[in-house]
């Protein structure tokens, strides 16, 4: 790689000026902010928002749709009985595939997928071939396998299910209950990888940690991102309860990257560390941001790594929350590859400023359409929609925002409207296809409770909450500044984008 970052490089500033002169049509400012947006954009290449589509060939979506039956026949993600039993006996049984490559596990209550998708991003630009496992998926359930960056083809996910389906009845055979849906998609992922092979596995927990299907890898780096209240009948009512569920990802000997922690929730992290010899970095002490600022599309960084300083790093998302969800993935990423440990000074800067320039994060603070302007985020717990209602308004200068929100029965509602009452001019309360779903009525009781009556429309359906939400944020006129954000659920976001026309 060229020690000099813009050698061979189209000049941005050129192409810069040919967009704008383009741009004839187009309003004049319109015009800079787009042809901006694009030219930052290339030096790494544009974010690929890779969800994919139901397949084109009807005897593939066929049989995907065969396996998706299949395996909604089992136990829910949140019917659970806290055992790695099970999925260890499946790994027994498939030859233990997870222990074919290393692996960076995480854990944590927000910012965990996109923390993976930073981490996958930084170590294939570093020519690694990576298999990330992250859920819950946004349309379809290949996203949650992925390798080299992309979802697994429908054709090999199919494939995979059928490799280990006589295994997983043997297993189902020999245990008190049988295999739930996310351990027989966690041991689909595991044999994927080892099949590929994958250099280094990312691996995303679906809920805690010592318990969760997934820790049956010995992560080389364990990562935990911020610790918040979030399924607390099951994981504790205090972050320091729920930090010692998750702290059963720290293995012996493993370096621990920890985001900027709850101080009791810290605590309990740290104890752990010792007991197994881990190796500790810490947000704000080890690692962190610097600086940021925000750009055309996304935020300009500069962070502090275990190494040193990586200065104008572009992120192509929005919040203050993706800029330190960028240094977590950084220093897990250094940790990887022994940088403040076996070997001195930072990675190749080059080399770090285009993955993260390349990161995309699909139903987090996405937009869908404009005029009026559709941003999507999966915020679904109160600490997660404080940070979303804070992004918006850092990013976008909307006169006038309406929220669209559907969310799940078990979540703290009251908690997450309370969070966006500031930011939502007003809000269209509907509800998602889940059986998880909170009734529309229901969940607009609160809503009336939390926002008064005359700023709460309800509409029980999702489409006719989009067609309401962004009637009113046409109201001010087009070049008002009216916004519409979908939140309050991973689904309700993924059946938005669909209706909006992406995927």
């Amino acid at each position: 790689m060229s020690d000099n970052p813009g050698e061979n490089q189209p000049d941005p500033l050129e192409s810069f000026d040919e967009i704008i002169d383009a741009e004839t049509t187009r309003d004049p400012d319109l015009a800079v902010i787009e042809a901006g947006s694009r030219t930052l954009r290339t030096q790494g290449g544009p974010p690929q928002a890779d969800v994919p589509a139901r397949p084109e060939d009807p005897e593939v979506d066929k049989a995907l749709r065969e396996v998706e039956a299949e395996l909604a026949t089992r136990w829910g993600e949140t019917k659970l009985e806290p055992s790695v039993a099970r999925i260890a006996a499946l790994m027994d049984v498939l030859g233990d595939p997870q222990r074919s490559y290393p692996s960076i596990h995480i854990t944590g209550t927000n910012g965990k997928t996109t923390t993976a998708r930073m981490i996958e991003a930084l170590l294939g630009a570093f020519d690694l071939r990576t298999g990330r496992y992250t859920s819950p998926h946004v349309q379809s359930v290949t996203e949650r396998i992925s390798l080299d960056g992309a979802p697994i083809s429908a054709e090999r996910f199919i494939e995979t299910y059928e490799d280990i389906k006589p295994y997983v009845g043997l297993v189902d055979d020999q245990q008190d209950y049988r295999l739930s849906f996310f351990e027989v998609l966690t041991g689909m992922a595991y044999a994927a990888f080892a099949d590929a092979p994958v250099d280094v596995a990312v691996v995303e927990v679906g809920m805690g940690g010592s318990w969760d299907a997934t820790n049956v890898i010995d992560g080389d780096v364990a990562v935990v991102t911020p610790i918040d209240l979030d399924h607390t009948d099951r994981l504790g009512e205090t972050p320091g309860a729920i930090a010692a569920e998750k702290a059963g990802i720290v293995k012996q000997d493993a370096t621990v990257i920890l985001a900027q922690q709850p101080v009791d929730a810290a605590q309990v992290l740290l104890k752990k560390a010792v007991d197994v010899n881990a190796t500790v970095a810490r947000e704000g002490l080890e690692f962190g941001v610097v600086a940021r600022q925000v750009a055309v599309g996304g935020q300009l960084m500069t962070l502090r790594g275990l190494g040193g300083e990586y200065t104008e790093v572009y992120l192509p998302l929005h919040g203050a929350h993706q800029a330190h969800n960028a240094a977590v993935a950084l220093a897990a990423v250094e940790a990887f590859f022994g940088v403040g440990a076996q070997r001195p000074g930072p990675l190749d800067i080059d080399t770090v400023r285009k993955a993260f320039a390349a990161v995309a994060s699909p139903g987090r603070m996405e937009v869908v359409r404009r005029s009026p302007t559709v941003v999507l985020d999966a915020a679904h717990n109160p600490a997660g929609a404080r940070v979303t209602a804070e992004a918006v308004g850092e990013a976008f200068q909307f006169s006038r925002l309406i929220g669209v929100v559907g969310a799940s029965g078990d979540k703290d509602v009251r908690g997450l409207l309370e969070a966006f009452e500031p930011v939502f001019a007003e809000v269209v309360v509907t509800q998602n296809s889940s059986h998880r779903a909170m009734d529309a009525d229901e969940l607009a009781s609160v809503a009336v409770e939390v926002f008064g009556e005359d700023r709460v429309q309800v509409e029980p359906r999702l489409p006719d909450a989009l067609e309401a939400a962004i009637t009113l944020a046409e109201e001010e006129g087009e070049f008002a500044g009216g916004g519409v954000l979908v939140t309050g659920s991973v689904i309700t976001v993924g059946e938005a984008r669909l209706l909006l026309g992406r995927g």
